[in-house]
């Protein structure tokens, strides 16, 4: 008699570990070329050099000042009407790596801040003549910042970036979305 005969308990079990592990490779090997082919694999498309160039966990050293300032009642970034001719000096330079997109393609934004170490920006879009915060916000590492955003408001949208501690809000600048 043969071993495979006397034991039919072992046989199975082994047949059936050899089964499970081929299944668990192929569908593991199918899964990484899935998340590859539908860009899936947290890259989005760019390099590591560019994917990390706008992201920044630094947070520079608390100082102590002796000016205190505090908001206004009800004023509001949100609320802000545009405004033409006398806006403030902006010490934030904002530049759009795209004049024309089409809808739900990346609009790179990126610029300068030389005083703004460490500070969070927040992007915001004219609507209806009133500035609205952009589900986007960064930091600023050494005096650079960079971010991406994706719309599908066809038209003409404009964007900014506003400090949100200070209220220092940058240049606008215009992309063409459809």
């Amino acid at each position: 008699m043969s071993d495979t005969r006397d034991r039919p308990v072992l046989t199975g079990l082994i047949a059936l570990v050899a089964v499970a592990a081929v299944v668990g490779i192929v569908g593991g090997l199918a899964a990484l070329v899935g998340t590859k082919a539908l860009g899936l694999d947290g890259g989005g498309g760019r390099s590591d050099s560019e994917a990390s160039s706008g992201t920044s966990l630094y947070l520079p050293e608390p100082t102590i000042t002796s000016e205190t300032t505090s908001p206004e009642a009800g004023a509001s970034p949100t609320s802000e009407p545009v405004q033409t001719s006398t806006a403030p000096a902006t010490t934030i330079t904002l530049s759009a790596g795209q004049e024309t997109v089409a809808a739900m393609q990346e609009i790179d934004l990126s610029g300068t801040y030389p005083t703004g170490e460490g500070a969070i920006l927040q992007v915001q879009r004219l609507e209806n003549g009133k500035w609205t915060d952009f589900p986007v916000t960064m930091s600023v590492n050494g005096q650079d910042f960079a971010t991406y955003v994706l719309t599908s408001r066809v038209g003409e949208n404009q964007f900014r970036v506003i400090d949100t501690d200070k209220g220092v809000f940058s240049n606008e600048v215009v992309v063409t979305v459809g």
